[in-house]
């Protein structure tokens, strides 16, 4: 059995209409183990409280594969756990916000602070939409390169979230069953 950790983002307080929502549900109805906490604070985070969630809440399981999907805000949070960072099997970093728009949104800005983006071997992939609003440069530009991340881009994506047609996402269920899988829009 898989053990799978959904870690939501800004603002995000799980709705039905999400693809995160939609895929904890298809993966519990495979018979997996899936870890979807809401974490503290969506519309106010506080990094040490998203940090102490992702202490409790990653805790690796005693057998089986461990993967962990973060979108949007998490991947910050993933970002800036380093060390405190789960061991993880596979990780996908969904649609990141660039660190100078974190960094203009009072409310999060702590979360873009202190960012190392020069880190290595961080064994991860990267998704990311063109157009992504929250992202202008571009997420291979921001982490991909710089992270030297395996990464997917997904062509009219935008943000990958409901607003930009991400409720069912067939191609990310499809990833969780076999990580060779490429990534792409539905």
């Amino acid at each position: 059995m898989t053990t799978f950790l959904i870690l939501h983002g800004y603002q995000n307080h799980r709705p039905p209409g999400h693809w995160q929502h939609w895929l904890a549900g298809r993966l519990r109805e495979r018979g997996h183990e899936v870890r979807y906490p809401a974490l503290p604070s969506p519309d106010a985070p506080v990094l040490a409280e998203w940090l102490a969630a992702l202490d409790e809440h990653g805790r690796r399981p005693d057998g089986g594969e461990f993967v962990v999907l973060a979108h949007s805000l998490s991947v910050l949070l993933w970002l800036r756990a380093g060390a405190r960072r789960p061991a993880a099997d596979r990780v996908l970093l969904v649609a990141p916000p660039s660190p100078s728009v974190a960094a203009s949104i009072p409310g999060i800005a702590a979360f873009a602070e202190g960012l190392d983006l020069t880190e290595r071997g961080l064994d991860a992939r990267l998704v990311y939409g063109d157009g992504d609003p929250y992202c202008p440069e571009g997420a291979d530009v921001c982490y991909g390169t710089p992270l030297d991340l395996d990464t997917d881009r997904v062509p009219g994506g935008a943000h990958l979230n409901p607003d930009a047609g991400y409720g069912e996402w067939p191609s990310l269920l499809e990833w969780c069953a076999d990580p060779s899988v490429r990534i792409k829009g539905h």
